[in-house]
């Protein structure tokens, strides 16, 4: 059975990984993180797009994956045009701030997104944050340092970052003027929202896309005709791959990867 294809520049699509092997439990994965050349979130465009041609390749060469998930909100924006573009046959699910549902929830109409600056600096979140204006009132905190940290997993600067960000986020709380919801616009953030939280009352929402790109692989899988067959199928399997150093990758997946008992395998990989 070919495998799904999930990409990242680090270790932070491990929460999108986690909630794909929720979703599929019988599917194949390769996870590949391109930690040699992160972090993408501070490089231009044509960096990214660079790199992700190079991952991609890599993986329909050597894996023919069936349907790649680009599980980097940075990678999504400057480069998912092109990649579907050039892979016209290959599903493609790429990831964006999650604004909609963030604005959907929100009753105060006050919302901070925690991103990358290369996101926020994008026309595509330019285009998605513009889609809402007079609906709520979005403030954007780029978060430098943050991805570097939780991919060192430098537990002293994650929770200095994050005491940081949240003030810039704040106030929170249910008040007419004060947010009540964050969106978490870059994967890695989800794997540190229990620090986050810290900062956080109890009532504040933090909004993530793990779920909804499951779901969405989920239905172009099965709208292609290439879901596995749930029926008689044991649990799929993940292939951990990176660009640096490999046991640094299985050293976050123990930590951080959540969900059902899947064979776990890990290799090095470096795209030229």
């Amino acid at each position: 059975m070919l495998p799904v294809g999930v990409f990242d520049s680090g270790v932070g699509g491990l929460s999108v990984q986690a909630a794909l092997r929720t979703e599929l439990p019988h599917e194949h994965f390769v996870y590949y993180a391109d930690t040699a050349y992160a972090p993408y979130g501070e490089r231009g465009d044509a960096y990214v797009i660079e790199r992700s041609r190079k991952v991609i390749e890599h993986m329909v060469r050597e894996y023919r994956i069936k349907a790649l998930v680009i599980a980097c909100n940075t990678a999504t924006t400057a480069a998912i045009h092109l990649l579907r573009a050039e892979n016209p046959d290959l599903p493609i699910v790429g990831l964006e701030p999650a604004l909609k549902p963030a604005v959907a929830s929100s009753r105060t109409g006050h919302i901070s997104v925690l991103a990358t600056r290369g996101t926020l600096a994008s026309a595509k979140y330019a285009a998605l944050r513009d889609s809402f204006a007079g609906s709520a009132d979005v403030r954007p905190v780029p978060c430098d340092g943050l991805v570097k940290a939780i991919e060192g997993m430098d537990f002293p600067s994650i929770a200095a970052l994050c005491a940081r960000y949240m003030e810039e986020a704040g106030p929170f709380g249910e008040a007419a003027d004060e947010v009540d919801t964050v969106v978490l616009g870059c994967t890695h953030y989800p794997l540190v929202k229990d620090e986050l939280r810290r900062h956080a009352p109890a009532t504040l929402r933090f909004i993530d896309t793990g779920l909804p790109v499951a779901q969405q692989t989920r239905r172009l899988l099965a709208s292609a005709g290439r879901l596995a067959d749930e029926h008689g199928v044991p649990q799929g399997s993940l292939l951990l791959q990176s660009s640096g150093d490999v046991a640094v990758l299985e050293a976050a997946a123990a930590r951080w990867l959540q969900g059902p008992s899947q064979r776990v395998t890990a290799s090095a990989a470096t795209p030229a």
